[in-house]
């Protein structure tokens, strides 16, 4: 089968341990790229955090696409077009902004820049700023703010401990009206209903005029696992979650290995 579409996750894929993109990595990405094939940033992080290495990648120049906050952005690096965007509503910003607050945690979102919270010095929002290299901004109230441009992603952060009440009292009253989950033991994620990367693949796929089984997908987290059960290719990393590399085809050497480059090297036409 011929390839012609490469899935990147990017936080213990694409990128090492250091948070950085590998030299052989890089150049294996960009080969690809320059054959032809549309390789694809599909990540949790926000739209800056992957834009950083779509330049690192050149793929304004080369083409590619960013799939960012699990699929509620995509944008094409080239044009600049924004092909999809949803945003959760902002009629529950309060709800969530309030039960942070309430038992002690931080709420936090994203501008086109950096990180927006009310809380700037707390160290899991620090942690953040770090893997993504973006600024961190003081917004007070945070729910007015984020309302005046309609965000895609919420991110509630703190000690686990801390984070499980918020989690049952924001299930309990959003009664499933937007996504809940836990990214990490300290991060809890909330974003629009039904937003995952397979269904964001899809609709760019098809907009792209490429078919699912031409797809190539790399990953190593739980939130990898829809985009490795729907791509033609499943790659997953030596240092991938048990369940994650259940549904892989291919197991390829770490994220500190170069794990990406042997992939391509070995599956697509460089």
């Amino acid at each position: 089968m011929e390839y012609k579409a490469i899935a990147l996750d990017l936080d213990g894929t694409l990128t090492n341990s250091k948070k950085e993109v590998s030299k052989r990595n890089k150049e294996a990405v960009m080969n690809a790229a320059k054959k032809g094939v549309k390789v694809i940033l599909a990540s949790g992080r926000p739209i800056p955090g992957v834009t950083k290495i779509a330049q690192i990648l050149q793929l304004e120049k080369v083409g590619g696409y960013i799939l960012s906050y699990n699929g509620g952005l995509i944008v094409d690096c080239k044009t600049g077009e924004v092909i999809r965007r949803e945003t959760i509503p902002t009629e529950y910003y309060h709800t969530i902004v309030h039960s942070a607050r309430k038992y002690g945690v931080t709420a936090m979102t994203y501008d086109s820049e950096g990180i927006i919270t009310e809380n700037p010095t707390d160290k899991y929002v620090e942690l953040e700023a770090g893997i993504n290299h973006i600024p961190i901004k003081k917004a007070y109230p945070l729910n007015e703010i984020a309302a005046n441009d309609p965000v895609v992603k919420f991110l509630i952060v703190g000690e686990p401990k801390d984070l499980k009440p918020v989690y049952e009292d924001l299930n309990e009253k959003l009664k499933g009206a937007v996504n809940i989950f836990y990214s990490e033991p300290y991060f809890m994620e909330i974003t629009p209903q039904g937003i995952e990367k397979a269904s964001s693949l899809d609709l760019l796929l098809q907009s792209i005029g490429l078919e699912q089984k031409q797809l190539m997908a790399c990953g190593d987290g739980f939130n990898d696992i829809p985009m490795l059960q729907y791509a033609g290719l499943s790659v997953a990393m030596e240092n991938a979650q048990p369940e994650t590399k259940e549904w892989a085809d291919y197991i390829a050497p770490s994220n500190d290995e170069d794990g990406v480059a042997v992939a391509i090297e070995k599956f697509i036409r460089l």
